[in-house]
């Protein structure tokens, strides 16, 4: 019996029916396509004052229209008639960083356009507005029975026990290009993207018109959208500013277009209403984001792999790099700019494993996930039909993970440490690929990637970075998975690698933005191409070494994700996070946790306490005007009218990941409260385990960034553009 799509559209509304629904109302990651009609009774009994087609109207406007996925990692919101767009400042983090310069640092001292010719163009920047989304499941599988029935039994022996898993890899990407022509015929201002949902067990088309023309509104100043660095990265309470805001632009005829100077503001079809009115403990409210990527039908063996090898790897090697690089950026202000960026979204996945690993230990993660399976494989044994489907699913899944264990957590030390360590190495494997490219669309984008890399690059930076670097790596994993040029550490530099690392950078081309020149013959003697192809030899050894477990843990984690949908037929499934719009259902909501109350929000005097210990903590320190601001307490239309305090940061329990951030928060009546921004500590692991009484959503009062736009920018045009509580 194969699983076909019918089975989740059963699976989901059956879940409709169960009185689990409600207990765990406020979980999960919903297509909006396919809410169905009880789980719309359930959102109504939380508070919802909306109708489905309210939500997701595909041939008409809906509040999914005025949701934006920013720039493909995070989303954001249409807040005004002519494009306006607000997400969270660490979203623009880079766009900002790379719009500044020494002379003109909006990263730090914030930006204001008080007009519309003084929007700032971001080059590369994008967004995304959803048209319709729609399951093509049944396609992919006749495609890929036809290919099966087709695969002659040597074929077979030549692919291996994965024959199946293996062909899909191979064949997928024509099958959905092919899906993804047809439902953009062609229209350049559309895109059009297959994804996989369910492990592989169904598939659905989503399509997105697409804008080119982004530019740079508003940005507070970092010490505001950015406060609490990564001493608050990823905890409550917070008081964190984390917006930005943008303009959508297009032609004449209010289509996407590339940049122009003749480009006018997009004339938005749906934007969303601010509301001023706030909220209370209880109050209903959803978000609509693209979550980017969760992992809850992971089997206890793959949890396991990430805690010890994936997480480990990201703590241990950012760790390094890091401590390299914030040193050179607090002795150096040319540096701190160059690197914030990077340091930023390098920092923010490593305290977030830190904290995951954390989680799945203290909430017995594993421990619970391993019961799942006691009882799924009680499920297996209970028929037959179920024995001859699943019957070897655990089994196969324990010897996969095992047999790669060793070569798959070098890998992952590889990875952090040549691909995405050291700039030098990887600067090297994007000349490397530039050096056998002929295609002249492919050199262009190598190119830009190139310029992107060199101007974030510092030389000394990296030569103290790279030499520490590979000392830890080579402390951190077995001497066979060190690349040949480790032989020429010890025996020419008695093993050491500072000597080795100046050696490096005195002869290497790639030091310089002039390596960009070099003809493919140079770059192919340059020592760092030849040390990262000494590297790369023995990392595609390693990869190819675990190509046949690989594709046993796909095949039978896809098999574990059908036999739990199965297994609890009528209780709520929806699929894991995978960069498509999604909402979450909710309310505000406070939480305890050993004994600690955490309140629902927090105030601008815990802003100040905190400003007042910035000489201790230097995440603390303020922009002074900001300072001054709040101290006068003069906050008007902003300030909560239930508690008399001007509120900041608030929690709901809403579902969230990465991808997430920038997410509006919406009321009952589909108004904007907020911008969601970042989990809590006390329950990391959430991209793999919700945990109802402890998983809560960070967000940004919209009250805060309007306060901000208003008595710090003096944006008084932003603020009637918007029209907020009217």
């Amino acid at each position: 019996m194969k699983l076909k799509s019918k089975l989740f559209k059963a699976a989901i509304v059956a879940a409709a029916f169960s009185p689990a629904l409600q207990l765990q109302a406020d979980e999960g990651m919903w297509m909006l396509n396919s809410i169905s009609p009880k789980s719309m009774a359930v959102m109504k009994q939380l508070g919802l004052q909306m109708s489905e087609s309210d939500l997701y109207n595909p041939d008409g406007t809906s509040l999914k229209d005025a949701v934006v996925s920013f720039g493909g990692f995070c989303s954001g919101v249409i807040v005004s008639p002519d494009g306006l767009v607000f997400t969270n400042h660490h979203c623009g983090f880079g766009n900002i960083q790379a719009l500044s310069t020494p002379e003109s640092d909006y990263l730090k001292n914030g930006f204001v356009a008080d007009t519309r010719d003084k929007e700032l163009p971001a080059p590369g920047l994008f967004v995304d507005i959803l048209q319709k989304t729609e399951e093509v499941t049944d396609r992919i599988n006749q495609s890929m029975e036809t290919i099966y029935a087709t695969t002659t039994r040597k074929q077979r022996r030549k692919l291996g026990a994965e024959w199946k898993t293996k062909l899909l890899e191979q064949k997928i990407d024509s099958i959905c290009s092919v899906i993804e022509e047809e439902y953009t015929k062609g229209d350049k201002t559309l895109r059009a993207l297959v994804s996989s949902y369910y492990t592989r067990n169904a598939w659905y088309v989503s399509v997105y018109k697409h804008y080119e023309d982004v530019r740079l509104v508003f940005a507070p100043p970092q010490s505001l959208g950015k406060f609490g660095g990564e001493t608050d990265n990823w905890m409550w309470p917070r008081q964190t500013c984390d917006f930005s805001v943008f303009r959508i632009y297009t032609d004449q005829n209010n289509q996407p277009a590339e940049y122009h100077a003749d480009n006018r503001p997009m004339q938005a079809e749906r934007y969303a209403k601010v509301s001023l009115n706030g909220f209370g403990l209880g109050d209903y409210c959803m978000t609509l984001g693209f979550p980017g990527s969760t992992n809850r039908y992971l089997s206890s063996y793959g949890i396991e792999e990430r805690v010890n090898s994936i997480n480990m790897a990201r703590i241990n090697v950012r760790g390094v790099k890091q401590d390299v690089w914030k040193k050179w950026m607090e002795s150096d202000p040319a540096i701190n700019l160059m690197y914030a960026s990077k340091y930023a979204s390098s920092s923010n996945y490593w305290k977030n494993s830190i904290g995951m690993n954390k989680a799945i230990d203290d909430l017995d993660v594993i421990e619970e996930k391993q019961e799942l399976e006691e009882k799924i494989k009680e499920w297996i044994n209970s028929n037959p039909e179920n024995r001859k489907r699943f019957g070897k699913l655990f089994k196969n899944l324990e010897k996969a993970y095992d047999k790669r264990e060793g070569d798959f957590h070098a890998l992952n030390f590889m990875r952090e440490t040549f691909l995405s360590g050291s700039d030098i190495f990887g600067i090297a494997n994007t000349l490397a690929a530039k050096a056998i490219t002929t295609n002249e669309q492919r050199l262009t984008f190598i190119n830009d990637a190139l310029d992107k890399k060199y101007k974030d690059f510092s030389a000394d930076v990296d030569r103290e970075a790279t030499a520490a670097l590979l000392k830890h790596y080579a402390e951190s994993v077995d001497k066979k998975y060190l690349p040949a040029f480790y032989k020429t550490i010890q025996k020419d530099f008695n093993g050491d690698y500072t000597a080795f690392t100046n050696d490096l950078f005195d002869r290497s081309a790639l030091a310089s933005p002039k390596a960009m020149e070099m003809d493919a013959e140079s770059l192919k003697n340059d020592p760092a191409i030849i040390y990262f192809n000494q590297f790369k030899e023995l990392y595609q050894k390693l990869s190819k070494n675990t190509e046949e477990q690989s594709l046993a843990i796909r095949a039978n984690e896809k098999l574990l994700c059908q036999a739990i949908l199965e297994m609890e037929a009528n209780q709520p499934h929806y699929s894991d996070a995978n960069s498509t719009l999604r909402l979450s259902y909710g309310i505000v909501a406070d939480y305890t946790n050993e004994g600690v109350h955490q309140n629902y929000f927090t105030t601008s005097q815990s802003l100040l306490d905190k400003i007042a210990q910035s000489d201790k903590i230097a995440d603390y320190e303020m922009e002074p005007s900001i300072t001054n601001l709040l101290k006068q307490g003069d906050f008007g239309p902003y300030i909560d009218q239930r508690t008399g305090e001007m509120q900041l940061c608030f929690l709901t329990n809403n579902d969230i990941t990465g991808g997430n951030s920038g997410s509006p928060m919406f009321n009952s009546k589909g108004e904007l409260i907020g911008l969601a921004f970042d989990g809590n500590w006390d329950a990391m692991s959430s991209d793999i385990s919700f945990t109802q009484d402890l998983t809560r959503c960070i967000g940004v009062d919209i009250r805060y960034v309007l306060y901000v736009i208003d008595r710090w920018g003096k944006a008084a045009n932003l603020i009637q553009e918007i029209n907020a509580g009217k």
